[in-house]
C-alpha cells in the first residue's frame, strides 16, 4: 500500500508570500479591483479540497484546514480561528499578512474598518455561499465600498505550476455496505423536493453526492469523494456533471439509465435550462454562482436545507455494523500500536513523526484500508496542548520521559470511517495531570451514559462533558462532538455536540465522536475520544428516550487515572468497557500486544 503520512514542509515557505502576493496585487490592478477575498474552500465548499483548490495556502503558506485571507492594495490579512492561532503566525509571514480572528471579527468585520471608501471588493462566486455574500454585501457597504463578482479566479491567472484537478476514477459503494439503493435514496429525497413546492435541487456537497449515487471517489485528501455536481429532479431522475476519465463501464451500469452522466463544463448551461422553474439549494453550502446562474435565467431559487445531509447522517443497520467492523479492526491496530508505543518510548529515540509512521504502517497491514481519515495529530509535550497540531519536519519533537502524548487519528475503511483520540504518559505523570486526565475521563463517560429524550440536540447535552472541569475552574475551548460519515467524511453534519446552539435533534442511527479535552498551553494536552451511535434506550418511563452505544474500542491509559475521582458508577463504567475492549480484540492480537492488552484494561 502506497505512503500515507504526509510532510507539510513543501505548503509552509513563508518565504513564498512576499512574491505571491505581489503578483496577485499586480494582477488586481489589472482587473481594476481594489481588493480580493481568499476563502479556504473549493467549488463544492467542503473541508477537504483538491490540490488545486490550496489558494490560500499558496498565497499565505498557512495549511489549516479553515481560514481566509483579504488583500487590499496597501495591507492584508488572514483569518484563522482559535485552533490555529498559534500555526498561522508559525507558517505565515506576518509583516504582510495581519493575522486575525475568523471568528469574533471575521472577514466582514475586518472589511468594514479597513475597506477603502469606493473600493471595489472582489470575490470568485464559486467559492463563496449566497449566505456569506448577503453578509458580506452589508459589511462591505458599511464601509462606503462595493463588492465585485468575477468571471475568474485572479490567483489561477498568476499561480505557476497550478495543480490540474483531479481525475481519480469513482467507484461503486455496493449495498452490501450502503444498505440501501440509489433508486430508493433518489425516489424518497425527490418526493420531499415536490412536497417543498421544488422542480429540482441542486445538490453541491460531495458527501451528499456520493451518498445519494452510492459512489465513492478519491479526489481529495482522506476522503472518498468523487467531486461533482448533481441536479435531482422531482420525479428522480438525476443528472450527474462528472469528469468523463472519472467513470468505468461498472459505474455507469450501477447508476442507470435514470442517471445521466454529463460533462462538467455542461453544468452551467443546465441550470439556465431552468427558466421559469422553481430550483432549490442549500444557500450554506451552494456556490453563490449557481444561485446567480439560476436567478439571471429565470429561475425562482427556493432556499433549502440539503436533504441528503440528514437523511445519510442517519446510518442504517448496514452502515452501523459496517462501522463497528471497521472500529474492530482499528481498535487491533491501535493495541498494537499502543503496546509498540509502551515498550519503545521510554527507551528514548521517538518523535511525533515516527510513532505516527508506525501507527500508519500498523493501519495499512488492513486490505480494507483505503487512506487516513484525517491528517494524524501526534503531538508531544507541549504540542498536545494545540488541539489541531500537525507535525511537520521543523516542529518535531521527541517524546520524553514523564510527558504527555497525545495521538489523535482514524481510517478510512471500505466499510466505516474511524476516529480516535488517546493521550499516553510516557514514564510517570505529575499529579496535576492525573487529576486533569481524571476530569476529562469523568466527563466522557458522563456524555457515553447520558440518556436523553427524543428531541435532545447536542447542544444541550454538551455541558455533560464539561461539568468535571468547570467544577475546577476548567474548561476546553472546541466543540465536544462532530457527526462522522459512512466512509465518507470524518467531520459531517448536521449532527453536533458543542456550545454552539446548532438545534438539530440527536437521532437514533447518527454517528458522532465523544472528545473532550483539556489544554495547559506550553506544557501539556489532554483528549479522550470515542465515537458513539445514537440508539434507542430501554426505558419504563413516559418518554421515549434515546442513548449512546460506543464503537470505539481501545484501552484508555489507566497510569493518568486517579481512581479516587471516579465515583462507584464512573468506575464500573471504564472496567466494563475495558472488559469489552479485550474480549474484543484479544482475538486479534498476540504476543506481546496480547499480554499488554491484558494489562491495559485490568480491573481498578
Amino acid at each position: 500500500m502506497k505512503k500515507i503520512y504526509q510532510s507539510f514542509d513543501d505548503l509552509s515557505d513563508k518565504s513564498t508570500c512576499a512574491p505571491r502576493l505581489r503578483l496577485l496585487r499586480e494582477e488586481l490592478a489589472k482587473r481594476g479591483v481594489d481588493g480580493f477575498i481568499v476563502p479556504r474552500a473549493d467549488e463544492h465548499q467542503g473541508e477537504y479540497v483538491p490540490k488545486k483548490a490550496e489558494r490560500l495556502a499558496w498565497l499565505t503558506a498557512f495549511t489549516g484546514s479553515a481560514g481566509a485571507a483579504v488583500v487590499l492594495a496597501d495591507k492584508a490579512a488572514v483569518f484563522v480561528d482559535g485552533r490555529y492561532t498559534l500555526q498561522v503566525r508559525q507558517q505565515t509571514d506576518t509583516a504582510l499578512f495581519d493575522p486575525r480572528d475568523l471568528v469574533s471579527e471575521g472577514v466582514g468585520g475586518w472589511l468594514e474598518a479597513n475597506a477603502p471608501k469606493g473600493a471595489k471588493i472582489a470575490y470568485d462566486p464559486w467559492l463563496h455561499t449566497p449566505a456569506q455574500i448577503d453578509a458580506l454585501k452589508i459589511s462591505v457597504a458599511h464601509a462606503g465600498a462595493s463588492l465585485v463578482a468575477l468571471d475568474s479566479n485572479p490567483i489561477d491567472a498568476v499561480w505557476d505550476n497550478q495543480p490540474a484537478a483531479p481525475t481519480a476514477r469513482a467507484i461503486v459503494q455496493g449495498i452490501a455496505r450502503s444498505g440501501e439503493a440509489s433508486e430508493t435514496k433518489r425516489t424518497r429525497l425527490a418526493e420531499e423536493i415536490k412536497a417543498k413546492g421544488a422542480d429540482a435541487f441542486v445538490v453541491t456537497l460531495p458527501d451528499s453526492i456520493c451518498w445519494l449515487l452510492n459512489i465513492r471517489g478519491a479526489d481529495v485528501p482522506h476522503t472518498p469523494f468523487a467531486l461533482s455536481f448533481a441536479i435531482l429532479n422531482s420525479d428522480g431522475a438525476t443528472d450527474l456533471f462528472i469528469d468523463e476519465a472519472k467513470t468505468t463501464p461498472e459505474l455507469k451500469q450501477h447508476l442507470g439509465n435514470s442517471v445521466r452522466l454529463r460533462a462538467p463544463g455542461e453544468f452551467v448551461g443546465a441550470l439556465k435550462d431552468y427558466a421559469g422553474k422553481t430550483v432549490a439549494l442549500d444557500p450554506n453550502w451552494a456556490a453563490s454562482a449557481i444561485s446567480d446562474t439560476l436567478s439571471a435565467a429565470g429561475a425562482t431559487v427556493k432556499r433549502l436545507a440539503d436533504p441528503c445531509q440528514l437523511a445519510k447522517a442517519c446510518k442504517n443497520p448496514i452502515e452501523i455494523e459496517g462501522m463497528r467492523q471497521a472500529h474492530i479492526r482499528d481498535g487491533a491496530a491501535m493495541v498494537k500500536f499502543l503496546s509498540w508505543l509502551a515498550a519503545e518510548a521510554p527507551k528514548g529515540g521517538l518523535s511525533e513523526i515516527s510513532a505516527t509512521q508506525q501507527l500508519e504502517a500498523i493501519r495499512s497491514e488492513s486490505e480494507l484500508l483505503t487512506d487516513l481519515s484525517f491528517d494524524s495529530i501526534s503531538a508531544a509535550g507541549e504540542h498536545a496542548a494545540l488541539p489541531h497540531y500537525r507535525v511537520t519536519s521543523a516542529s518535531n519533537l521527541p517524546l520524553k520521559l514523564n510527558e504527555i502524548y497525545l495521538i489523535d487519528s482514524g481510517g478510512q475503511y471500505y466499510d466505516g470511517t474511524t476516529d480516535i483520540t488517546r493521550t499516553i504518559i510516557v514514564g510517570s505523570p505529575s499529579d496535576e495531570m492525573k487529576d486533569r486526565f481524571t476530569r476529562v475521563l469523568k466527563g466522557h463517560i458522563a456524555l457515553a451514559t447520558a440518556k436523553f429524550p427524543e428531541g435532545t440536540s447536542g447542544y444541550a447535552l454538551d455541558s455533560f462533558a464539561r461539568r468535571p472541569l468547570w467544577d475546577a475552574g476548567l474548561d476546553y475551548d472546541h466543540g465536544t462532538g462532530h457527526g462522522v460519515g459512512s466512509y465518507l467524511s470524518v467531520h459531517e453534519g448536521p449532527q453536533n455536540i458543542s456550545k454552539r446552539p446548532i438545534v438539530q435533534p440527536l437521532k437514533p442511527g447518527m454517528i458522532l465522536s465523544n472528545e473532550p479535552g483539556y489544554y495547559k498551553q506550553g506544557a501539556y494536552g489532554i483528549r479522550i475520544e470515542n465515537l458513539v451511535v445514537v440508539q434507542e434506550a430501554i426505558t419504563d418511563g413516559d418518554r421515549k428516550l434515546l442513548e449512546f452505544e460506543t464503537i470505539t474500542l481501545a484501552p484508555i491509559d489507566l497510569n493518568l487515572v486517579d481512581p479516587l475521582l471516579l465515583s462507584a458508577e464512573e468506575t464500573n463504567w471504564l472496567n466494563a468497557y475495558h472488559e469489552r475492549v479485550r474480549e474484543t480484540l484479544e482475538p486479534l492480537v498476540d504476543g506481546e500486544a496480547r499480554a499488554w492488552l491484558a494489562h491495559a484494561t485490568r480491573m481498578i
